[in-house]
């Protein structure tokens, strides 16, 4: 008859981790958490950006701090008279010297509308547009007829004469959107809905 040996059971206590490395693990993965959720939503909902010229005076003045909705452009529609802020397009480098910039400018025009000016009015498909929002005067120089093409957008700074935008450059491509200004953040006594 043999014997089977007979191993020694062998007993082991789990680790015991003090309450301050478990709080210390808790708190980063709060932490790790909460950066991922806000690049999240900062990639694809909301987005800040900060106004460094003046051609959209007086609706958004030097210094002001702007949020904008992303999912307005992805998800919605583009409306005449939203204030948008678009990657600029090539021809912004060689017009307005704002090479690889992201600009905000208001549309005036959407795809199918016939667009042009008259003395200080712009006219969109016959009809002089009645711009219910704050801009300067006089409209400074004048656009050229044309008509808005598929998926493309007129854009226009609400300080009129002094703008460098779609008269300049052409449209902007639904493509180079970024999103729909939605409000004004900064500086707190400007704060306000666009």
């Amino acid at each position: 008859m043999s014997e089977t040996p007979q191993s020694a059971a062998t007993t082991s206590k789990p680790p015991v981790t003090s309450p301050s490395v478990t709080r210390l693990v808790e708190w980063a993965a709060i932490i790790g958490v909460a950066v991922a959720l806000s690049l999240v939503v900062r990639v694809y909902v909301f987005q800040t950006f900060y106004i460094p010229s003046g051609s959209m005076e007086p609706t958004l003045l030097i210094g002001d701090r702007i949020i904008i909705d992303k999912l307005a452009v992805d998800f919605g529609t583009i409306n005449r008279g939203d204030v948008v802020v678009f990657h600029a397009p090539p021809a912004v480098a060689s017009q307005c010297g704002d090479a690889d910039a992201d600009l905000v400018k208001r549309v005036v025009a959407i795809p199918g509308d016939h667009i042009s000016s008259t003395g200080d009015s712009i006219v969109i498909n016959g009809t002089v547009l009645q711009e219910r929002w704050s801009h300067n005067e006089p409209l400074g120089p004048a656009i050229h007829p044309t008509t808005v093409k598929s998926g493309e957008y007129f854009v226009v700074g609400d300080n009129h004469n002094n703008s460098c935008d779609s008269r300049f450059w052409g449209m902007v491509p639904k493509s180079n959107m970024i999103g729909k200004v939605f409000l004004r953040v900064w500086p707190l006594n400007r704060l306000s809905w666009l």
